[in-house]
């Protein structure tokens, strides 16, 4: 069976088999163990969703040396891990994990560390406190010994991702396939956005082709992985194709069709796929309304930078500072500037984006005096200049120079 060469850019050179299927798959034989509703678990279980982490830790740490294996189930355990991972508390869970590793080492006849729930959790815990070599470990105990189930991978897989190893995410992807574990709609998601942020063309396309292959339906976060990776990627013909084929859309999948005609400079086809958006009753999202005020503003398109402006006072959420910062740059360079003062002055929480785009459309627009006294105020109110700053004022100063 011919297998495509995948070559990752820091040239390490990776085989992968689009053509992975079920039956050549080992079977993975999974704990089943019997869960004991004593309670002792009931406990535990009630301390950790209460948020008493202290109070279970020293529960645990309580037990006779020699009590049976099967006091405390793995439903008990993973719960208290959940709440752990919840709290990023490192301290709480390093202390479960010691136990568990205590209750190893005794010789019980149940291994809760090789149940794939508390193993996930545990790599979960590590890599959301930044620890990659601890939930490296977690993920190495065993793993020569026994198949570790796809969930493992894919929880360790994110941790790297999570923490911006992208590389190293794609690689365990890899090794994953190499040890014939079938990924899912997680692994492909988490494949596709290492392959999108270290722009890894043929790499994607090889797990494209997986997912079509796969037994199992793409999910929508998948397909949305898809769009992106392409349009990252430049290859707006397959973000069309990939967008058309999706047998549902989300407000997601229509920001990336979007994003990726103001990408190529489209700015009308942008304008008709946001309107097409809303024809089909889908809202925006505040990410929508960040890319469309730039393209208002970039064609001075007031009427439909007002009519986003409209659907803005209509919704019911307040918008964040990114969306009123596009409003006061749309208005601005539609040659509004009042309409921006209004908006600025409106914003609760302004930060240094808010004080240069109105300092920059009163440069824009002429308003020398109003730039100036603006300048002044974002000092008073504790501001410190950047370089886009400074650039509308040169302006203004050149611009009083030459009268």
């Amino acid at each position: 069976m011919m297998s495509p060469a995948i070559s990752l850019s820091t040239t390490t050179t990776i085989i992968v088999s689009t053509t992975i299927t079920a039956t050549s798959v080992p079977k993975i034989h999974k704990q089943n163990p019997t869960l004991t509703p004593t309670p002792l678990n009931s406990t535990l279980k009630s301390l950790s969703k209460s948020g008493k982490l202290d109070e279970a830790l020293r529960l645990i740490e309580s037990l006779p040396s020699k009590s049976p294996s099967t006091e405390l189930d793995f439903e008990a355990y993973a719960t208290l891990l959940h709440a752990c991972i919840s709290r990023k508390s490192l301290e709480h869970g390093q202390r479960l994990y010691l136990q568990l590793l205590l209750s190893r080492d005794r010789g019980g006849s149940l291994n809760l560390l090789n149940n794939p729930t508390l193993k996930s959790k545990l790599i979960t815990l590590y890599s959301v406190c930044g620890r990659l070599d601890d939930a490296r470990r977690v993920f190495e105990d065993g793993l020569e010994a026994r198949q570790l189930p796809e969930s493992v991978w894919v929880a360790m897989a994110i941790g790297y991702s999570r923490n911006g190893c992208s590389k190293e995410a794609l690689l365990l992807y890899c090794d994953m396939l190499f040890r014939f574990i079938q990924p899912g709609n997680f692994a492909f998601s988490v494949a596709l956005k290492s392959c999108t942020e270290l722009f890894e063309l043929w790499v994607g396309r090889a797990v494209h082709a997986q997912i079509v292959k796969s037994n199992e339906e793409p999910d929508q976060v998948v397909w949305n992985a898809l769009l992106r990776f392409y349009a990252e990627c430049g290859c707006f013909e397959e973000v069309l194709r990939v967008f058309e084929g999706m047998p549902q859309r989300n407000i997601v999948s229509w920001n990336s069709l979007i994003a990726g005609f103001v990408r190529r400079d489209q700015l009308f086809e942008a304008f008709d796929t946001f309107r097409r958006m809303q024809r089909e009753g889908l809202g925006f999202s505040w990410v929508t309304l960040t890319t469309m005020l730039p393209v208002c503003a970039r064609v001075t398109s007031l009427y439909s930078g007002k009519e986003i402006h409209a659907r803005i006072v209509k919704w019911e959420r307040m918008p964040d500072v990114l969306v009123l910062n596009s409003l006061m740059d749309m208005y601005a360079k539609c040659g509004i500037v009042d309409y921006s003062r209004r908006i600025f002055d409106g914003v609760q929480i302004k930060d240094l984006t808010s004080w240069n785009t109105l300092l920059t459309g009163y440069a824009i627009n002429g308003c020398m005096t109003e730039a100036m006294e603006l300048f002044e105020g974002m000092l008073d109110s504790g501001f410190s200049p950047d370089g886009v700053t400074l650039l509308p004022c040169c302006q203004v100063a050149a611009m009083q120079g030459s009268k």
